[in-house]
């Protein structure tokens, strides 16, 4: 288990690959809601 260890967080990490260990960040996107009241405030 280490650097080395292409299933653990850390393995991912070293290797700069993504996986179920290492999930990649979601960009959240606004809501139709919340893109009205923008334009509404512009």
């Amino acid at each position: 288990m280490g650097k080395g260890d292409k299933k653990s967080k850390r393995g991912k990490i070293a290797n700069r690959s993504y996986g179920a260990r290492r999930p990649r960040r979601i960009k959240k996107r606004p809501t139709v809601e919340e893109k009205i009241s923008l334009e509404k405030k512009k």
